[in-house]
C-alpha cells in the first residue's frame, strides 16, 4: 500500500445536505494513487487524533480528489469550517479498497447514508452497467443522487420516512433487479441483510467497514473486526485501516 502525507488545497466547498460538506482538493499525485473505496486520513487543526473520511471520487487529470463527509463530532465540525484556498493535511491513499474487475458486467451498488460517497468513484468505473441503490434517514440527508445519474448509473433513492423516493429499507428496491454482483457500504444492519441477499442470489458481495479509527495504518490496533480465517471457520482479527475497509463478505462475522 503506498500512501504519503500532503498538504492539499481546497479548491471548492459546499453544503450538500443537512450538516452534510462536500470539498474538493488539488491533491497531486494522492489522487494518482487514488482506488476506489480507499480513504483519507486528516488531521483536524487543534486535534491530536486524525479523522478517517472516504474518497468520494478523484478526477486523475486534473490531480484533483473529492470528499463528503458528514458532521458527527467536534473534529468534523472543525473541518466543516475550514474555506477555499485553505489547506488539510492529508495522509492518504489508506486501505484496500474495491477489487474492480470486469467492468462491463450489471452490478449493485448499495449505499446508506454516510456509505454513500465511496461508491460514487466506484460507480463512475461501471457506468450505465450499475444500478445504485441509496438509503437515507429523510429527503435533507439525500446526497449525490444527480452524480450518479451523471455517471450514468440507474439510480434509486430510498427514505426511512418516505419524504423522499421510496420508503423502507434499501433490500425492499432490488428484489427485482438483475446483477452479477453487489458492492456495499454503510450500517452493519445493512450489509448483514445484503448478506443474505448474496448467499441466495450466489453472487459475489465486497462490503466497506465504517470503524473509528486512530493511526489509519495499523499500528494502534484500535479498529479491529472480527473476520474468518482463508477457507477456514477459526476466528481471527482484521484492521478496517489495514485489511479493509472493504472486505469480502465471506471474511466477516456480522
Amino acid at each position: 500500500m503506498k500512501f504519503d502525507v500532503k498538504e492539499c488545497r481546497i479548491l471548492s466547498k459546499h453544503r450538500i445536505a443537512k450538516d452534510t460538506y462536500d470539498f474538493t482538493l488539488f491533491a497531486d499525485q494522492l489522487a494518482q494513487l487514488a482506488t476506489p473505496g480507499q480513504f483519507v486520513h486528516i488531521l483536524v487543526p487543534g486535534k491530536v487524533l486524525r479523522r478517517p473520511i472516504s474518497i468520494c471520487d478523484v478526477d486523475k487529470e486534473s490531480n484533483t480528489m473529492r470528499i463528503v463527509f458528514q458532521v458527527r463530532g467536534e473534529g468534523t465540525e472543525i473541518l466543516s469550517r475550514l474555506k477555499i484556498d485553505d489547506t488539510m493535511n492529508f495522509l492518504a491513499p489508506l486501505g484496500n479498497g474495491y477489487q474492480v474487475n470486469n467492468t462491463k458486467r450489471r452490478v449493485l451498488l448499495v449505499g446508506g447514508g454516510i456509505g454513500v460517497p465511496p461508491l460514487l468513484y466506484l460507480a463512475k468505473q461501471f457506468g450505465e452497467f450499475a444500478t445504485v441503490v441509496i438509503g437515507f434517514r429523510s429527503k435533507e440527508y439525500v446526497i449525490l443522487e444527480r452524480d450518479f445519474k451523471k455517471a450514468g448509473c440507474d439510480v434509486v433513492v430510498v427514505t426511512d420516512d418516505g419524504t423522499y423516493g421510496h420508503q423502507g429499507f434499501v433490500t425492499d428496491c432490488i428484489e427485482n433487479l438483475t446483477f452479477e454482483e453487489i458492492f456495499a457500504c454503510g450500517p452493519v444492519q445493512m450489509l448483514k441483510a445484503l448478506a443474505i441477499v448474496a448467499d441466495v442470489r450466489g453472487v459475489p458481495l465486497q462490503v466497506s467497514l465504517e470503524e473509528r479509527m486512530a493511526c489509519g495504518i495499523g499500528a494502534c490496533l484500535g479498529c479491529a473486526c472480527k473476520t474468518k480465517r482463508e477457507e477456514q471457520a477459526d476466528i481471527t482479527y482484521s484492521h478496517v485501516c489495514k485489511d479493509g475497509p472493504v472486505f469480502d463478505y465471506k471474511k466477516i462475522i456480522f
